[in-house]
């Protein structure tokens, strides 16, 4: 079992002006496999390492199944890390590499030999027990990297943006590895990223950061679903969230969404929430795919029409990507439709927004209305 508790952990560096983490606090439990989110220089890596006992903590507590193991050795904490850049030993064949760890422990000859045999085994790097890490392709050396932490069996499991230096195939291959062996050995772990497409298929629990703080924490789906704030929104998504400035009026009994030089009536259940802003600035957010070029059949009645310029088409093959510009809008959008689209650059559009499916946010906070239910 290993229960991991951060309670308002705090980071401060010599010569830096301000925390670099502020009152970070998580949970992570038995067995769950808990993503680090965010932009570089958030704080995730500082979280990652003051866990791992490679940097000291500044405040907070750091409790490892209730104990608190601020001041305990790294080596001592039963962790394993893999670090982005592998950190294996040049001179030393995959076989030393991987028992390297085991021997210095004195675990026994045998034990060693039955730990690297089997992890070598479940990572497909068997054959290459004899090569040093330079025969070795980028993503061999990272199964490498696994399976010595594997061999470790601790408590947690700690991945510093692991894949980072991998190239897009490579990188897809050895994510399923790591989830297809987070999820045999059950080992509690603490993955820290800034690919948004990495937290949302590997985690459990992703935990959001933005300049040292946690943002948000939830399953991954939730968070896209339910973002809490601007930043949230539009660092999750890929085309990011489309974002309009707006206001809400009282017209006829009901609460209509002015954006864009469109006036949107909105569902009667999502009203109350927003008594409060009416007449005040706002702001809407549209998701790529919450646009349609064609209404589908299950969302009869529920779009909305709006028209719109084409500035650019993408083509994807599996999908396409409009570009548009609506009328009063700062900034472009962008639709996700699908592949047979017929539309080009220059074309005009009444494009179906699902009105169910829009976020708002407070202009002033940028923080979300709890208006809508998308539970």
């Amino acid at each position: 079992m290993a229960l991991v508790t951060v309670n308002r952990l705090c980071k401060e560096y010599s010569g830096h002006v301000g925390l670099a983490v502020n009152n970070v606090s998580f949970t992570v439990t038995d067995g769950e496999f808990m993503v680090l989110l965010g932009p570089s220089g958030c704080g995730k890596t500082s979280v990652l390492r003051m866990i791992a006992g490679l940097e000291r903590i500044t405040s907070g507590d750091l409790l490892l199944n209730g104990r608190r193991i601020n001041d305990v050795p790294a080596k001592d904490r039963d962790m394993a890390m893999v670090f982005q850049s592998y950190a294996l030993y040049p001179h030393m064949d995959v076989y030393s590499n991987l028992a390297f760890g085991l021997r210095r422990r004195g675990i026994p000859k045998d034990e060693i030999d039955r730990r690297v045999m089997t992890a070598a085994g479940k990572l497909a790097i068997a054959p290459y027990l004899t090569r040093r890490p330079a025969a070795l392709s980028g993503g061999q050396r990272q199964r490498v990297a696994l399976g010595r932490a594997i061999v470790r069996e601790p408590q947690v499991f700690l991945f510093d943006e692991p894949l980072s230096n991998l190239d897009a195939v490579v990188r897809l291959t050895t994510r399923n590895e790591i989830i297809k062996q987070q999820k045999e050995l059950g080992t509690t772990t603490i993955y820290v990223t800034h690919d948004q497409v990495e937290a949302m298929t590997m985690g459990h629990r992703i935990c959001i950061m933005n300049q040292g703080e946690v943002v948000q924490i939830g399953h991954p789906l939730d968070v896209y679903r339910n973002p809490t704030d601007v930043f949230v929104a539009r660092f999750l998504g890929n085309p990011r969230m489309n974002l309009f400035k707006a206001h809400v009026t009282h017209e006829s009994g009901d609460l209509v969404l002015h954006f864009a030089g469109n006036n949107l009536k909105l569902p009667p259940q999502d009203q109350p929430g927003l008594d409060k802003y009416t007449g005040c600035p706002v702001l809407a957010g549209v998701r790529p795919e919450d646009f349609y070029e064609i209404e589908p059949a299950a969302l009869q009645g529920r779009l909305a029409r709006l028209p719109a310029e084409v500035i650019a088409v993408e083509l994807l093959g599996a999908e396409a990507l409009l570009r548009l510009v609506l009328p009063n809008s700062e900034e472009e959008a962008v639709a996700r439709v699908g592949r047979d689209t017929k539309l080009r650059t220059g074309d005009t559009v009444m494009i179906g927004v699902d009105i169910s499916a829009l976020h708002l946010f407070d202009s002033s906070t940028n923080k979300a209305i709890p208006c809508f239910n998308r539970s």
